[in-house]
C-alpha cells in the first residue's frame, strides 16, 4: 500500500436538482456531467476522475433520489443503492431553498458505513445566514454526519474546502485510473448527453422525462479533422414528436446547433451533425429498449 498517495471513489447522492452536476464538474475542473434545473437530469452513475501529485479521488454522479414508478426509474434506484455500496466517502447534498422530501436521500443512508459528509448547497442564494444555522442543526439531529459544510457549487473556495474534506477522510491506496483521464464514460455516451441537456434546457417540462437520446453513428472523415455524428432524440408519445421539431424544424436544429458547438469543444474537433426524432412508446418501461439504449445489460 502506498502511504503517501491517498484514492478512492466518492458518491454524491440527493434528492433532484440540488447540484450534485455542477459540483462535480466543478471538482473535476471540466464538464463531464451534464447539467439541468429540470429533475431526473443524471440516468446513470458518471463518474468524474481528480487526480493530483497526492490523491486520486473518483466521483460518481448518481441520479436524484426519488419516488420509483417506471422501469428506468428502478433502474436509477438500483444505480444509487450500487454506488453507496463500493465507496469510501459520501457526499449527500441539499438544496438551501427546497428541501421537500430530503427525507428520501435520509433513506439512502441507513445502511453507509463509511464517512458522510452533508453539502448545503446554494448559499448564495439564501439572504438570512441565521437560517443555514438553523438548518444544520436539523440535519445534524436527522442523522451523524462526519461533516457539515455550507456551500455555493458555483464558488471555487467553497470547492476546495469540499475536495480538503474529502481527501482527509480518504483511505491510502493506488491510482486506479490514468493522471490525465477526468471521466471513464464513452464517447458516444458523452455526445448522448450533451444532445439530452440541450434538449432539456429548450423543451417545456412536460416532455424531457420522456426522451433518451442514442449516438447511432460516430465516424471520423478519411484524412480529415472532422466526425460525422448521427443521434436519434426518442420520445414516448406521437404529440410530442412536432413539438420536438418545433415549426419548420426550429426547435430541432436549435438543439442541434447548441450541441455541437459542446461536442466539438469535447472531442476537440469538427463535427457534422444530424438529429433525428422517433417514437418509441413507453420505452421507459420496455426492457427491450432499456438494453438498446443501455440501462440494462
Amino acid at each position: 500500500m502506498n502511504e503517501k498517495f491517498k484514492s478512492g471513489f466518492v458518491a454524491i447522492i440527493g434528492n433532484p436538482s440540488v447540484g450534485k452536476s455542477t459540483l462535480i464538474n466543478a471538482m473535476v475542473g471540466e464538464k463531464i456531467a451534464i447539467t439541468s434545473s429540470k429533475p431526473q437530469t443524471t440516468r446513470n452513475s458518471i463518474k468524474g476522475i481528480l487526480t493530483t501529485d497526492d490523491y486520486q479521488i473518483i466521483f460518481m454522479d448518481t441520479p436524484g433520489v426519488n419516488k420509483t414508478h417506471t422501469r428506468l426509474s428502478k433502474l436509477m434506484d438500483k444505480s444509487i443503492n450500487e454506488s453507496l455500496s463500493g465507496t469510501d466517502v459520501v457526499i449527500a447534498m441539499v438544496d438551501l431553498t427546497r428541501r421537500k422530501n430530503s427525507d428520501l436521500f435520509l433513506g439512502k443512508l441507513k445502511k453507509v458505513k463509511c464517512p458522510v459528509i452533508l453539502l448545503l448547497n446554494k448559499t448564495d442564494i439564501v439572504k438570512d445566514k441565521q437560517d443555514i444555522l438553523k438548518i444544520i442543526g436539523e440535519y445534524n439531529e436527522l442523522y451523524k454526519f462526519d461533516e457539515i459544510i455550507p456551500v455555493s457549487a458555483y464558488d471555487e473556495e467553497d470547492v476546495k474546502h469540499v475536495i480538503e474534506a474529502v481527501v482527509k477522510r480518504l483511505p491510502y491506496g493506488p491510482q486506479y485510473y490514468p493522471e490525465d483521464m477526468i471521466t471513464d464514460s464513452p464517447e458516444k455516451v458523452m455526445v448522448a448527453e450533451i444532445v439530452r441537456e440541450k434538449a432539456l434546457d429548450l423543451l417545456s417540462d412536460e416532455i424531457p422525462h420522456g426522451i433518451a437520446v442514442e449516438v447511432e453513428k460516430m465516424k471520423k472523415r478519411v484524412n480529415k479533422e472532422i466526425i460525422d455524428i448521427a443521434v436519434n432524440i426518442y420520445c414516448e408519445r406521437e404529440s410530442h414528436k412536432p413539438i420536438i421539431i418545433g415549426k419548420g424544424g426550429k426547435m430541432l436544429k436549435e438543439i442541434g446547433s447548441r450541441a455541437r458547438v459542446d461536442i466539438e469543444d469535447f472531442l476537440d474537433m469538427k463535427v457534422f451533425l444530424e438529429v433525428w426524432v422517433k417514437v418509441r412508446k413507453d420505452w421507459r418501461n420496455n426492457e427491450v429498449e432499456l438494453k438498446r439504449l443501455n440501462f440494462l445489460e
